[in-house]
This record gives C-alpha cells, sequence and structure tokens, in this order.
C-alpha cells in the first residue's frame, strides 16, 4: 500500500514531539527535567510530623503542602507551545512552581508555607519550610518563571486566579517582613527575589483591567471576584494605589447595581467558588458597613435572621478521587471564609450575622473534615483553602463562628 510522503512526515514529526515529551533528553533550552533530578528534600513522599505537632492541624496541612510542592507527577500544565523546543517537562517549564499537579496549585501551596512559618503555628516545621521555600525561591528559578510569562501567547497564562494568588504570597512575605528578626530577614530576602516577577504580573493585569468588559461570573479559576479580592487586598499593604483604583472602579462598575443573585442555583457540580458569595466578600472591600448593608440587602435578600444555617446547604462529594467533583470540598471551605468576610463587614447589630456565621460554621466542619492526604485529586490543593479559612486571611476583624461576635 502505497502511503503519501506528506503523511509520513507528519507520523514522523508527531512521533518525534511524543518522544520529547516523554523521554529526558536535552533540548536547545537545556534538558527536560526528569522526576530522578528533583532536589535534594522533600519531593513528593509522605512527610513524618513530630510527634508534637501530630494533633495539629495547621502542622497536617503544611505537611500536605510540603509533600507536593517538589513533586512533578501527576502534572497538568496549561502551556502553549510556539514549536517543539517548548515541549518540556513541567520543572524544566516552571522551576519554581512545578509541584502541586498544576502552576496556580504550587503557587498557594507555596503561600500556606509561608502563612504558617510567618505565624510560628508550625514551629517543629520550620526549619523544612524555610528549606522547601529556598528550594524554589532563587533568582534563577523566578527569571525563568517570568520568561515564561513573558513568552509569545501567554498573556492570559494563570489570569487572574494564580496571578492573584502569586499577589498574596507576596503580601504574605511582606507581613512577615514587617514582624522582623530572624523570618523577617529571611522573607525580605525571598521578597527581592521574586519582586521581578511580581512586577510582570502587577504590569498585565493594569494593560488587562481597563479592557475587561464584563465580570466572569464562573464557579471555578476564571472567576473575576475571588480573584479581585486577592488583588486589591495585595494593593492596599503595598500601596499600589493604581491597581486598587483599577480593581475598585471595575468592581463598582460590574457588580454596584447587582440584584437578587440567583445562590439557589449554586452549587454548579464543578464549583469551588460561589460567584454569588465571592461576590459580596469582593463588595464588602469596596464599600463601607452601611452601605455595604444596603448593596447586600438588594443583592441576597432572602439571607434570614434567625441564626439558623439550613438557608445555604453545603455541597457534596460523591468521588474524592474525582478532579473536577472533588471541587465542591474546597466550595464549602471557600464559602466558609466568605459568610465570614461578610458578616465581619456588617454594622454591629446587624440581625443577618448568625445566620452568616451559623452557615459558615456548618461549611467549615465539612469542608475541613474532607481535607485529606488520601487522595492527590483534592489533597494537592485543599490544604491552602482550609488555612486561607482557619487563619482568617482575608478578614481584617475577627469573628467568632460560634457567636458571630466581632
Amino acid at each position: 500500500m502505497h502511503i503519501p510522503k506528506k503523511l509520513v512526515s507528519l507520523a514522523t514529526c508527531t512521533a518525534a514531539i511524543f518522544f520529547l515529551a516523554a523521554c529526558d533528553m536535552a533540548t536547545d533550552d537545556g534538558p527536560i527535567v526528569a522526576e530522578k533530578q528533583l532536589p535534594e528534600g522533600n519531593s513528593g513522599q509522605n512527610a513524618t510530623l513530630p510527634d508534637d505537632a501530630k494533633n495539629s492541624p495547621n502542622a497536617r496541612f503544611a505537611a500536605m503542602a510540603l509533600e507536593c510542592v517538589n513533586k512533578q507527577y501527576p502534572n497538568k500544565i496549561s502551556h502553549v507551545l510556539n514549536s517543539a523546543e517548548d515541549v518540556k517537562a513541567p520543572q524544566a517549564l516552571f522551576p519554581a512552581f512545578y509541584g502541586c499537579f498544576d502552576w496556580h496549585s504550587s503557587v498557594h501551596g507555596h503561600w500556606l508555607l509561608t502563612r504558617l512559618w510567618g505565624s510560628g503555628d508550625v514551629t517543629s516545621l520550620d526549619g523544612e519550610i524555610e528549606a522547601a521555600l529556598a528550594r524554589s525561591f532563587t533568582a534563577e528559578n523566578i527569571a525563568a518563571e517570568r520568561s515564561y510569562f513573558q513568552g509569545e501567547g501567554r498573556g492570559s497564562f494563570e489570569r487572574p486566579y494564580g496571578m492573584a494568588w502569586y499577589l498574596q504570597l507576596m503580601a504574605e512575605l511582606r507581613v512577615i517582613e514587617k514582624q522582623g528578626g530572624a523570618k523577617g530577614a529571611k522573607a525580605a530576602e525571598f521578597i527581592e527575589i521574586l519582586a521581578p516577577l511580581e512586577s510582570t504580573i502587577v504590569e498585565k493585569l493594569k494593560v488587562w483591567l481597563p479592557k475587561l468588559a464584563y465580570p466572569i461570573r464562573l464557579g471555578t479559576h476564571n472567576q473575576t471576584a475571588f480573584a479581585f479580592g486577592l488583588m486589591i487586598d495585595w494593593a492596599r499593604q503595598g500601596g499600589d494605589e493604581g491597581l486598587e483604583k483599577l480593581v475598585r472602579d471595575k468592581s463598582l462598575a460590574f457588580h454596584s447595581g447587582d440584584k437578587n443573585c440567583p445562590i439557589g442555583y449554586e452549587p454548579s457540580g464543578e464549583d469551588f467558588l460561589s460567584p454569588c458569595l465571592m461576590e459580596a466578600d469582593l463588595m464588602r472591600r469596596i464599600l463601607g458597613p452601611d452601605a455595604f448593608a444596603k448593596w447586600l440587602g438588594a443583592f441576597l435578600p432572602d439571607i434570614p435572621e434567625d441564626g439558623k444555617a439550613g438557608w445555604l446547604k453545603t455541597g457534596i462529594v460523591n468521588d474524592p478521587t474525582d478532579g473536577k467533583l472533588v471541587h465542591l470540598d474546597g466550595l464549602n471551605l471557600s464559602r466558609a471564609w466568605a459568610l465570614e468576610g461578610i458578616a465581619s463587614a456588617l454594622p454591629e447589630g446587624d440581625k443577618r450575622i448568625a445566620s452568616l456565621m451559623a452557615a459558615a460554621k456548618a461549611h467549615s466542619a465539612t469542608g475541613l473534615a474532607s481535607v485529606s492526604s488520601d487522595n492527590y485529586a483534592g489533597g494537592h490543593w485543599l490544604a491552602s483553602f482550609a488555612t486561607y479559612l482557619t487563619s482568617k486571611r482575608g478578614i481584617p476583624k475577627k469573628v467568632t463562628a460560634e457567636t458571630g461576635s466581632k
């Protein structure tokens, strides 16, 4: 049988690409890094908790992140290939943030470690955490990450979710730097190394935001409300008035007139962010207490005043090994922190606070019970969401779940 030469050529090229992807061989940009070439230290094997940390949820969350920040496979990359030279292993593409299954999960895994290390909540793991951060946060690694962001066809890479989490990581390091001491000095070193990529991300966001005509109301990564919340927190802490104004103006333009959000239609089957609650959690950052209370009354008019949790049911996960279905475990966690954030911004004595906090408590209990390393589908990221919730990262005023008091 005669096979056309064009088909032979196509088959040969296709085979060559798959060969490059599967093998550890050199390219013009250096070797494709195989799992065996991971740096020394924890590379995805089970972390051993010290005896004094075995009953600590924070230590368990930190151990889960330590297990995955240098674990290269399995991996899901979002990667634009401009030529066959772009066929590389994850660590060659993203030398700092290749672990934890995907780029954004690696970033917020590093944020988790930074958060708990800086807070002093897992002192028995401080040495291991600092070593893991130092392995990732090198000038060479971040230069390669920045180069990737600047590559052709990558303007929307990790926008907005991963970009927002990177800004959250930088914000966390600046909190630690201000605390002073040995950790503060080390955080300052990390900030200097990571700052060039931060600048690139902020530049990209400042180009993108004026062109964004509509909000993205999904319950997954592309949602704008959640990302805007992280962005404005970073901008206020770092004093970037330009980005703060862009986010604030867009938030008001998109959401100031929103009414009757259909929260009864939530959740969608693969949500890990609530479109309604994340929007409210964003707007409490934008509006003053009285204005926010009025806006919330129009936006979510059916929040009860009876102090019960039943008005908002927790999400159900029927298969925690399914990477999409397990998103609902994250939804319970993110709903909990959004509900607490909403309650924190209402004027004292608002009769909706008790019901918001009751729902937050129910979602928190369900979500935290699901955080496990048994299944990597959720294990590579849920601990970050749990840490954001339990450490009250996004809430300027402490709210007690049991009482709703401030």
